[in-house]
């Protein structure tokens, strides 16, 4: 037999011992304790459950020298101070029972055993009723009188100087601060009724005083622009509650820097709790972009185990379906209203330079309607509807590019088409102003935008990209009244399927047809996918069970389904909107501005670019630089 290559070691067999109690608190710590903010965390965590109001988070050289952590809280008892710093040390939990239905930030009992291993520790705690106050050196368990008011002090010196291998991988202290500066500001938002503070160098960084409303501390912590740029979120859905801010598309941004997910006051990171943001945003959000939110889910502590990751930003649903489902339905509702009310405010006119030509007192100002004939047909209709493909989703085709060159030769369905006129709400000058966010039109600017007035200025309307919307989400309707309907392949769709493909399939065997879907073993190691939606059959039968069989997995199917019928609807309504350079008679441009006010997010196309735009008086102004 030939030797072992001298490349491989040989092996030595070493004997199984305990490991020593110091270096069991390092290795601990390591999963705890990342980086400065860590620590911020875990302290700020023990201070609202001791009940602190008022929270003054000290540091030095972005946390590494310093990280002090004052509050005003209930204290610890003198005889509780050694045993604070032992490991699995905890007032929060006692029993099993305690652990299912933890409804405190902390519970472990690791981190201040961790935080003492790598760093030198001291606690400063004066206990509710005690006659003073005493000091706890981690290092040597000295314990001494000094003064203080009721509450406690943790500081933490030198961090990592028993690890020093593990401070090399910290950043520049400026980027230690940021990330210190957000762990506080994630406390913060979950307990508007508590002040922080945060001082560095003897500076004051950040401070949050105590407020009343959580919008207060919303617009404090985040900005006022966060609240102007955002809808209310207030939804139960069975055992959950969902409550918040939800930005809106216009306000997303680059990067997932302001999102916010709090699970009974716990800032977590779960996928199932992005996904349904995300599922919430798809049908109004322009590409890559990021959407801003500050959500508050709450939901009974036995339906969630929080006791997932050392870190506790983990968390882990009883049934996640029911938890996305809530989550994303909260932010759609939120997010469906049309926003045009919100540029009128009559409480503060603005008035112009200039007066109105409006209709004299005593007339009345018709109000024409679009009608869609598609809402008075069955589902079986819409391949009749269908146009042909002639580019990619988002892009208009050119003149004479489309199936239907003219308005009057598309189907009855897309026209836009002047009803009955009505009368408007109130008659007199001003009064339709008011009543009609969106203004009364004006004229029409090379074909592409519509010019309206209202009481704050000027409109400019995208009339492909709103009426594009408008058509999209009567089709939406129709079909969502319609159950999804099946249609069998011809020849079954094989695919080499994994096993947790094939094990997906069995056990939701009841759901799939509720999606249209038949998904049945053809081996032990292939599925057949003998039917698909109605609406789908054009589509990739094999994408698309791969698809659903991915999502069942994990979160709520359905989505895969109506996202894929809403691509299709997308492109049907893009082909069917109004072209650009056809002319719309004033009746048409106020009729189209009436169903985008009536039309849920009709401040978004179907591809999330922004269908209109409001310039104010005093923006006009500006420009001419009157006033000045």
């Amino acid at each position: 037999m030939s030797a072992l290559p001298s490349s491989i070691p040989s092996l030595q067999r070493r004997p199984i011992r305990e490991l020593p109690d110091e270096l069991i608190s390092q290795i601990a710590a390591g999963e705890v304790v990342e980086r400065p903010a860590s620590v911020v965390r875990e302290l700020l965590d023990n201070a609202l459950d001791a009940g602190a109001r008022q929270v003054t988070v000290r540091l030095a050289s972005g946390g590494v020298r310093l990280i002090s952590v004052e509050d005003d809280g209930q204290g610890i008892p003198r005889e509780e101070l050694t045993v604070a710093l032992r490991r699995h040390a905890t007032s929060k939990i006692a029993s099993l029972n305690d652990l299912e239905t933890v409804g405190t930030m902390g519970f472990r009992g690791e981190a201040l055993a961790a935080i003492n291993a790598i760093a030198e520790l001291s606690i400063l705690s004066r206990f509710a009723g005690a006659d003073g106050a005493f000091a706890l050196d981690g290092r040597t368990g000295e314990l001494r009188p000094v003064a203080r008011t009721v509450g406690t002090t943790v500081e933490v010196r030198e961090l990592f100087f028993a690890t020093p291998a593990r401070r090399k991988f910290l950043k520049t202290d400026a980027t230690e601060l940021a990330h210190c500066i957000e762990a506080v500001r994630r406390h913060a938002l979950a307990r508007p009724e508590v002040g922080f503070s945060v001082w560095h160098d003897g500076k004051l960084m950040e401070q949050w005083r105590a407020a009343d409303q959580r919008e207060q501390r919303l617009a404090d912590a985040l900005s006022d622009d966060f609240v102007a740029q955002s809808v209310a979120v207030e939804h139960i859905g069975g055992p959950v509650r969902v409550v918040g801010r939800a930005g809106v598309p216009d306000a997303a941004r680059s990067r997932a820097d302001q999102q916010f997910f709090y699970v009974n006051g716990r800032f977590v990171r779960d996928k199932v709790l992005s996904h349904a943001v995300r599922s919430a945003y798809e049908d109004v959000l322009h590409g890559q972009r990021q959407p801003v939110y500050a959500l508050y889910l709450e939901i009974d502590p036995s339906r969630v185990d929080v006791n997932v990751h050392p870190t506790k930003i983990e968390v882990r649903f009883r049934d996640g379906r029911e938890v996305h489902q809530a989550v994303r339905h909260a932010i759609e509702n939120a997010l469906a209203a049309p926003r045009a009310g919100d540029a009128v405010t009559p409480a503060v006119p603005q008035q112009p330079f200039f007066k109105p030509n409006v209709p004299a007192s005593g007339a009345t100002w018709a109000q024409p309607g679009i009608h869609f004939v598609a809402a008075e047909r069955g589902a079986g209709d819409f391949e009749a509807m269908w146009p042909q493909r002639t580019g990619g989703p988002g892009h208009e085709p050119e003149s004479g590019a489309s199936r239907w060159p003219t308005a009057d030769a598309a189907p009855a369905a897309f026209r836009v088409s002047v009803g009955p006129a009505a009368e408007s709400p109130g008659a007199g000058a001003g009064t339709h102003e008011q009543a009609w966010p969106l203004g009364r039109a004006l004229a029409q600017l090379q074909g592409i935008y519509i010019l309206a007035e209202n009481s704050q200025g000027l409109i400019v309307v995208d009339m492909h990209a709103a009426h594009e919307r408008i058509v999209y989400e009567r089709l939406k309707t129709q079909l969502d009244g319609a159950a999804i309907t099946s249609q069998p392949l011809l020849i079954p769709a094989t695919f080499a399927a994994t096993p947790q493909e094939v094990a997906t399939a069995e056990a939701c065997a009841a759901v799939l047809p509720a999606l249209g879907l038949e998904i049945t073993p053809f081996s032990p190691r292939t599925l057949a996918v003998r039917a698909v939606p109605g609406t789908l059959a054009d589509g990739d039968p094999v994408e698309l069970a791969r698809s659903v069989l991915a999502e069942l997995a994990q979160h709520d199917a359905s989505t895969v389904v109506q996202r894929a019928q809403n691509e299709l609807l997308s492109t049907m309504a893009c082909h069917g909107a109004v072209r650009a350079n056809r002319k719309l008679t004033i009746d048409e441009m106020n009729a189209l501005l009436r169903q985008m006010e009536a039309t849920e997010r009709s401040d978004q196309c179907n591809h999330g670019r922004p269908t209109w735009r409001q310039l104010s008086i005093r923006e006009l102004d500006a420009l001419f630089m009157r006033g000045r």
